[in-house]
């Protein structure tokens, strides 16, 4: 079954855009959407909206819709505020969930504000925990009775190298720590079934694969025969139990509600949920084979043009997420010289060339004409030149 929809997207005339792993394109239904949440819904009836429109049910009815791209039942995912917040929420109930255990274990190839937000926690609950970072290949050994909670990014941001939900969830249950996982790459990626492997918490942000724009909310999943009990360490006016009792002490809200945080982002909420209307009848596990003969094709291509690119993604594709990355000395100008040609991916320090695949938009022929515009770009040493060369503030 295709699942290429590419009509469905507005996409600029001759562009290949390999950099939906960082920030999807726009749906062609979003701008008509968030026209009318502005003017029929913000102009036309001010804070009527809030009952009106049911601006105060978004968080839940668009968490509900992610939750059905990550396997999660409905009333287990809710939406707002940053992936940085998420993180911070997930891993302070976590250790409060293992009041004993003082060692929170990640991994090197993490999104770094994970592990920021690991260690500024840390810092500020003074209580002697510390975190574990160690190289993806030894998580599972590293998982022993001394840990809290185990939190991961499922697919490496720089590479694509992809853990296995399930045999590490069961690890970590096992020794009796608790699994976060962050999806910020696998959701609308790569299968997921958060509910089936059992792990507590889960995160991720919605501007990449779930194509809702630039700083659009986070998400995340609490598991649902915890989500009365977790104790929320951002007690936000919103996540009351009663909101506009206005109560001076908090009251936690039932389930997921009670991680909600500040006043839902209606705008980019709005955006996102027209924004996933795309995957109405979209079946993840063609879509997954879509993306991986994708990726094959584009290995197999650029690796015949271009022998001074190395693949630094697993050469197995069931090993890598939904994205293929090469390393080169000169990546990053390289990357703008593509960029220059309408072949866009990004780079990440300190060599890497990052390409993301995307079966809704993407097509053979789009991914054999990145790989002859790229070995152009290589092979004609077209990325040396100044302008190429400057580094601007956003890789």
């Amino acid at each position: 079954m295709s699942v290429l929809r590419k009509e469905m997207f507005d996409l600029p005339a001759g562009m290949i855009y390999l950099d939906g792993n960082s920030l999807g394109p726009l749906p062609r239904a979003v701008a008509a959407r968030v026209a009318q949440a502005i003017t029929g819904e913000w102009g036309a009836h001010l804070i009527k909206g809030w009952n009106v429109d049911g601006w105060m049910a978004l968080p839940s009815r668009v968490g509900d819709a992610v939750g059905q791209l990550i396997g999660a039942p409905a009333g287990s995912v809710v939406m707002g505020d940053t992936l940085s917040i998420k993180v911070y929420q997930a891993l302070s109930a976590a250790l409060q969930m293992r009041p004993d255990r003082k060692v929170v274990l990640s991994d090197n190839g993490n999104f770094p504000t994970d592990l920021y937000m690991a260690d500024g926690l840390i810092r500020h609950l003074s209580h002697g925990h510390r975190l574990d970072v160690v190289d993806p290949e030894v998580v599972m050994d590293a998982i022993t009775d001394e840990v809290a909670a185990v939190m991961l990014t499922q697919v490496d941001y720089r590479t694509g190298r992809m853990h296995d939900i399930a045999a590490i969830t069961a690890k970590a249950h096992a020794v009796g720590a608790v699994m976060i996982w962050d999806l910020a790459h696998s959701a609308g990626a790569v299968p997921v079934d958060i509910a089936g492997c059992h792990a507590e918490f889960a995160v991720g942000c919605t501007y990449k694969y779930l194509n809702g724009g630039p700083g659009a909310p986070a998400f995340i999943y609490v598991r649902p025969d915890l989500a009365d009990s977790v104790q929320p360490a951002l007690a936000g006016w919103l996540g009351h139990a009663a909101p506009f009792a206005f109560d001076l002490d908090y009251r936690p809200a039932p389930g997921v509600e009670r991680m909600r945080v500040g006043t839902p982002p209606v705008i980019q909420l709005a955006a996102l949920e027209a924004a996933l209307e795309v995957w109405e009848g979209v079946e993840m596990g063609a879509l997954r084979a879509a993306s991986i003969a994708l990726s094959e094709v584009f290995i197999r291509e650029v690796e015949a043009r271009c022998p001074e690119l190395t693949l630094a993604s697993p050469r197995d594709a069931s090993l890598r997420g939904s994205q293929v990355s090469f390393r080169f000395e000169h990546g990053y100008a390289a990357m703008q010289a593509l960029i220059a040609r309408d072949v866009i991916g990004d780079f990440r320090a300190p060599d890497t060339m990052r390409f993301g695949f995307t079966p809704l938009y993407l097509d053979e022929g789009d991914v054999v004409r990145a790989a002859e515009i790229i070995e152009e770009v290589i092979c004609g040493r077209l990325w040396h030149r100044p302008e190429y060369l400057a580094r601007q503030r956003v890789t």
